[in-house]
């Protein structure tokens, strides 16, 4: 996966546009105008303070169903990513939640969007929605029917659940690549707004390859600059809100804090690769 041709940056911040609760989930108000309103106003904020791409989540809709969501779900999201592409000239992703990866790659693939999170592509994860079991191979069949290009981003040993057994980091970071055709990998921590640690970050580069590496939760204006050394990029949001909360809608002010925190930590990241490589011999 070239981050480059996507997001024209090796090193992407994606912003997360969480929505509203959609038609069907229990804190549904009946106006979708309202969920699309929020949903731009983020996106520009997003935008207008140099994030380099943007997801857009049905987060709002919990209690989330463990897979298949209600279909006037999938034609609300698809309506709201047709109208963001009108505003901003953002690459968008699409993340069904909880773990729709089908209806993720159905919109994408019908609106032209760049790619889809997935939250279990493989293995088996103990969850608040049940045991979710990865379909890696109905998901990569079905791009394969659509004829779509659309990148899969995966996470691995996703956050607000636990493994079934006791999985090694590096083997299920394989795992996520080299079986199930994971095109990008996630690392997050526990929960949303918990980032994950350095050393699993650095396991997770150094089991990846060439494969590209994302932050999934957790990064914040002051951690990011040493987060993002051991990753190729990062999705973002909580901290991204105003005041820091949740329930708020993004702050243009912070995203551009968050992404000018991000530009200084890869040039450190750049200055102490050459002072290595100045110290190597020659020869």
């Amino acid at each position: 996966m070239d981050l480059t041709q996507i997001f024209r940056t090796a090193n992407p911040a994606i912003g997360v546009v969480h929505l509203l609760p959609l038609p069907t989930s229990p804190r549904w108000q009946g106006d979708l105008q309202a969920v699309i309103a929020r949903a731009e106003q983020e996106a520009t904020a997003l935008a207008a303070g140099g994030a380099h791409g943007l997801i857009v989540e049905n987060f709002f809709d919990a209690p989330f169903p463990k897979s298949q969501v209600d279909p006037a779900v999938v034609s609300a999201m698809s309506l709201v990513v047709q109208r963001l592409q009108q505003l901003v000239p953002l690459p968008i992703g699409i993340n069904v939640l909880r773990n729709d990866a089908r209806s993720a790659l159905a919109i994408a693939t019908c609106t032209e969007a760049s790619f889809i999170r997935v939250n279990v592509l493989t293995g088996v994860m103990a969850t608040d929605q049940g045991l979710i079991e990865g379909e890696a191979h109905d998901i990569l069949r079905y791009r394969r029917e659509l004829g779509s290009d659309v990148k899969i981003l995966a996470d691995v040993l996703v956050k607000h659940a636990r493994p079934l057994g006791t999985p090694n980091l590096t083997t299920a970071v394989q795992d996520t690549i080299f079986r199930g055709l994971a095109d990008g990998v996630i690392l997050s921590g526990w929960a949303t707004g918990s980032p994950p640690s350095l050393e699993d970050l650095e396991l997770a580069r150094a089991a990846a390859g060439e494969t590209p590496v994302f932050i999934g939760s957790g990064a914040t204006w002051e951690n990011i600059p040493q987060l993002i050394r051991s990753a190729d990029g990062v999705i973002v949001s909580s901290s991204l809100k105003r005041k820091g909360q949740i329930e708020q809608s993004i702050d243009p002010i912070r995203v551009r804090q968050f992404t000018t925190a991000l530009k200084q930590g890869l040039a450190q990241r750049d200055d102490v690769i050459a002072q290595v490589n100045r110290s190597l011999p020659v020869g």
